[in-house]
């Protein structure tokens, strides 16, 4: 029996019609795609793309809706040059009045093949060393045809010099890391999956096999600006391979052929985590993972896109999931999307060692605070930042405390560590969250790249086989209903409270060090309700806070605090010597041309969150962070701690 059949008999008969939709067009002419990015450098990538046809009346289109980004991201407004030929003769072509992604071309008599070359402007992801092909970027196909129905047969041309990372399979007998020695070709696939297939590329590459004793094969792929950057050290490689075997025994199952992760190193081009099937598009800082001081803020990045590929990937919500990149996605389900990846993603980075326990607890508090601290969710629910993403994508930070934010990644964090708790209490500690991971995303077994929709009722479903509860009510309420206070009922059932106290965690304490080296800037959201650029610039306020009595607003620049001229320091020593006066913090405060006084009423000293352990209840959340194998330990080298 074939996989694909013996996946078929486990599955509802809805989702076999997703399974078998694009069998019958596999013996189809390819299109064939060559991607051109030795003027990476200089910013632009070029597309040669030969596309069989018919003549008549043709429309094609590039990609609007992106898997993973949740919004209508294609890179339409970045495409340029664009020049179709066929035998010779340059066509003409008009884009189409409404759906800005389309082209128009008539394709004369006789004609089979159509040539087009198009130009992407591209800004991010690129520097003078290394480059990042997300592959909508340069596609063109024919609108209006499922992407999974569309052969096509990839290259890539790299500048000379450079080496190639990336989850497609290369043809003509190259291997892995592939040289930069002409054009590269890769195994024909289809529309749907290259696209969904990154590629990295740079002149200071290197790969790295990752826990040789699971199948299929892992590898992360480094690329960065600096040679010594590229060199990852024995630690992390250590963690990431702990990584790669607890998810094997976490989801016992894999939904790829293999996996790479396409690490980029840079300051100039870092900034991104993007999910993939086989692979994850994975940019930070230069330096972000160079010590153990720098790696925290990053820490769950990794684990986080990686389990996407379960999570996202093969195991997707009916309304994200569409059959062309052209319709709307519908992101109500995001909260497990999204939210349990983030929950799963921060789970797996403690038991691998990416980050400490202590790491963890102390994160997952600031986590519960920042929500706990959001007025918004006094008028707007999760599921509806999930149902509105798009908008919530890339805006700007004033007030987005009351407005909300993308907070289906951290509410659904919290949701998620309640059922896991509940699930523990319900079953006397016999069945965990682990136990519906196994049900839900490895549902089919090991099935190669495959995109699997499900409902809200099946979750139930599953979450009903693993302990017998009214879940459809337990999410429901957590999620569609307006609940004026965070979820804390996991940590509370998991053995922790949270708190504050006045002076940061160990575990802040090392963001707010990261954060001063890339931004600098001031949080005090839960004392007086402020965060503070470098600048003295506000960037945001908590509604009905006491700065907001104040009637101070984002955008104000804080020029002077009881007297003294601006800064950190003076701000923080106002808010402690508050404590004991009943005098109002004194602020001299510029908005846009003009300079006024404003007076904060506040009186309770500095708070930072932190979690407590509650004596004699049930240590939970410890146990959920414990390794499932035995983690490798690679000690980290003498280095000087950093600044």
């Amino acid at each position: 029996m074939s996989m694909l059949h013996r996946l078929c008999a486990c599955l509802p008969a809805v989702l076999i019609l997703t399974l078998t939709a694009s069998a019958p067009l596999a013996q189809e002419r390819p299109i064939q795609i060559t991607a051109d990015l030795s003027d990476a450098p200089r910013k632009i990538y070029h597309a040669e793309i030969d596309l069989p046809v018919t003549s008549g009346p043709l429309t094609l289109i590039t990609p609007e809706w992106i898997p993973g980004t949740h919004m209508p991201a294609g890179p339409a407004s970045a495409i340029t040059g664009i020049t179709f030929t066929a035998n010779g003769q340059t066509l003409p072509w008009r884009r189409d009045n409404v759906n800005l992604y389309s082209f128009h071309v008539m394709v004369p008599r006789g004609v089979t093949t159509l040539h087009a070359h198009l130009d992407c402007v591209v800004t991010e992801r690129v520097s003078q060393k290394l480059a990042v092909l997300e592959w909508e970027k340069l596609l063109l196909y024919p609108a209006n045809t499922p992407v999974r129905s569309l052969p096509i047969e990839p290259a890539v041309k790299v500048p000379t010099g450079w080496s190639v990372g990336t989850a497609l399979t290369p043809v003509d007998a190259a291997a892995y890391p592939l040289p930069a020695n002409g054009s590269i070709h890769f195994a024909a696939t289809n529309v749907e999956q290259l696209e969904d297939s990154p590629l990295i590329t740079g002149q200071y590459f290197h790969e790295f096999p990752l826990a040789p004793t699971v199948s299929p094969k892992h590898f992360i792929d480094v690329v960065a600006d600096y040679p010594e950057d590229a060199n990852l050290r024995p630690a992390l490689l250590a963690e990431i391979g702990n990584l790669v075997r607890e998810a094997d025994a976490l989801y016992v199952s894999h939904h790829y052929n293999t996996y790479h992760f396409l690490l980029t190193l840079s300051d100039v081009a870092g900034g991104e985590g993007l999910e993939h099937g086989q692979s994850s598009d994975d940019g930070v800082d230069e330096k972000a993972y160079s010590d153990a001081a720098h790696q925290l803020p990053d820490s769950d990045l990794l684990s986080h896109e990686f389990t996407h590929s379960w999570n996202g990937k093969y195991r997707r919500p009916v309304g994200l999931y569409q059959p062309d990149f052209a319709t709307a996605q519908q992101g109500a389900l995001l909260w497990v999307y999204e939210g349990m990846t983030e929950y799963l993603g921060n789970v797996l980075a403690a038991r691998s060692g990416l980050k400490t326990a202590q790491q963890y607890r102390d994160v997952l508090a600031m986590t519960a605070a920042e929500l706990d601290a959001t007025p918004g969710r006094l008028w707007r629910s999760t599921t509806d930042t999930a149902v509105g993403a798009s908008l919530l994508r890339g805006g700007n930070v004033a007030w987005s405390n009351w407005r909300r934010s993308q907070d289906y990644y951290f509410e659904g964090e919290l949701l998620w560590l309640d059922a896991d708790t509940l699930i523990r209490k319900l079953t006397g500690d016999k069945k965990s969250l682990d136990d519906f991971q196994k049900a839900f995303l490895g549902k089919g077994g090991n099935t190669g790249p495959l995109i699997v929709p499900y409902t809200f009722d099946e979750l139930v479903a599953d979450l009903n086989q693993i302990a017998p509860y009214d879940w459809a009510a337990f999410l429901h309420e957590r999620v569609d209903a307006i609940n004026p206070r965070a979820d804390v009922a996991g940590l509370e059932r998991g053995g922790y409270r949270l708190v504050y106290r006045d002076k940061p965690s160990a575990g802040e304490r090392t963001l707010q060090q990261a954060e001063n080296r890339r931004h600098g800037g001031l949080d005090c959201w839960y004392s007086i309700g402020l965060r503070i650029g470098a600048d003295g610039r506000i960037q945001d306020v908590r509604w009905n806070g006491p700065a907001d009595q104040a009637r101070l607003a984002p955008g104000d620049k804080l020029i002077a605090v009881d007297g003294e001229i601006f800064s950190n320091d003076s701000l923080q020593k106002a808010i402690r010597t508050a404590k004991d006066s009943s005098e109002s913090i004194r602020l001299i405060v510029q908005a846009d041309n003009f300079v006024r006084t404003a007076q904060v009423d506040y009186h309770d000293g500095e708070r930072y969150p932190a979690l407590e352990r509650v004596n004699g209840t049930p240590a939970y959340l410890d146990d959920i962070i414990k390794p499932l194998t035995k983690p490798e330990i690679v000690p980290e080298e003498a280095k000087p701690s950093a600044e």
